[in-house]
């Protein structure tokens, strides 16, 4: 028998809150439009990545959807930038290799010029939001750092091979933005954050060209080369495999069950892989968040803007318990557990 939500209160790490959240979605395509423009038959998007549409960029960047998801975040917590003591960007996608991203965000926001933020990114991949939840809320001290606001902003459709179907089909862009603070009273809590990294999968999910092993000086383009490649099927078999010992590990330390959670987010990584993590618990369509149908996988936003759309939603209240659960390149796994 698990613990009720009482007990698991005593196994609180930080009393975190989530404060408020904003997301920003460029044009939505139709699969259908992508499917004519590169000759893919019909129906291909929907059938076998599960997706019906998504958001693409046109003249937006990463800084510039991550300061509007921010923006919009600070508006629906009653914020302004002044209140915020770090900017984390989180996420796998860059407008330059250098400066960082969390910086360009601050320099993009209205009036960002005028304010001295510390700035950090973190990049586990799809896992990026993941991630610095963990690291926000053990930075989370009411002193120093009293709130932090999280941005996972990705353009993943400039990354994907025209010649393959399986990655041009999946794959959207847009952007979410959380702050949580830190809390003394009030019921809101960060209970754990787990992440393992299995590199036997480490080729599975690649992007290899731009980096210094394949400089552009010393290759030139080649879309194979500098475009994203996905081996689906030994992903399937490596997150078939895993995963289910990766969550009954997690869980077991809390001594409750995946039917104790009010609500689980998973990342939206593909058609199949969603389909994996239904067959393993029989969630109700009211604990089990979905939207990659009119999203698709949005790399590490897919979790943040799903949680997002949840909350505004109703779906998800306060006093909920939320299981936030995804794989990475790497290949990886995570996950966080937290009372919203």
């Amino acid at each position: 028998m698990g613990l009720k939500k009482e007990e698991l209160e005593m196994k609180q790490i930080n009393k975190t809150r989530i404060l408020g959240s904003g997301i920003y979605l460029p044009q939505s395509i139709s699969s259908n439009e992508i499917e004519t423009k590169h000759n893919i038959p019909i129906g291909f998007s929907e059938k076998f990545s599960g997706v019906k549409s998504r958001h693409q960029v046109t003249f937006e960047t990463n800084g510039y959807m991550g300061a509007r998801a921010l923006e919009n975040a600070l508006k629906n917590a009653a914020l302004t930038l002044e209140d915020i003591d770090v900017i984390i960007s989180a996420g796998a996608s860059f407008d330059y290799i250098i400066p960082n991203v969390s910086s360009v965000i601050l320099s993009e926001m209205d009036n960002g010029h005028s304010f001295n933020k510390t700035t950090l990114d973190i990049n586990t991949t799809c896992l990026s939001f993941l991630s610095a939840f963990e690291v926000a809320s053990k930075m989370l001290d009411g002193e120093q750092y009293k709130r932090i606001a999280i941005v996972s902003s990705e353009i993943a459709s400039k990354g994907l091979n025209p010649n393959r179907p399986e990655t041009l089909t999946l794959f959207g862009d847009g952007a979410a933005a959380f702050i949580i603070g830190h809390e003394e009273v009030g019921n809101s809590v960060f209970y754990k954050g787990s992440f393992q990294t299995y590199t036997k999968g480490i080729d599975y999910t690649i992007i290899k060209g731009g980096g210094n092993k394949y400089h552009f000086k010393d290759y030139p383009y080649d879309s194979n080369l500098y475009s994203f490649e996905m081996d689906g099927l030994n992903l399937l078999k490596l997150a078939k495999k895993l995963l289910p010992g990766f969550i009954d590990t997690f869980l077991t330390e809390l001594q409750i069950k995946v039917n104790d959670i009010d609500i689980v987010v998973p990342h939206q990584a593909s058609k199949a892989g969603l389909s994996i993590f239904k067959n393993l618990y029989a969630l109700n369509e009211n604990q089990l968040m979905d939207n990659l149908e009119t999203h698709g996988n949005c790399i590490a936003a897919s979790i943040p803007i799903l949680l997002h759309e949840s909350i505004i939603s109703g779906k998800i209240k306060r006093g909920d318990i939320c299981f936030l659960i995804g794989t990475s390149a790497g290949f990886s796994i995570g996950a966080i557990l937290f009372k919203y």
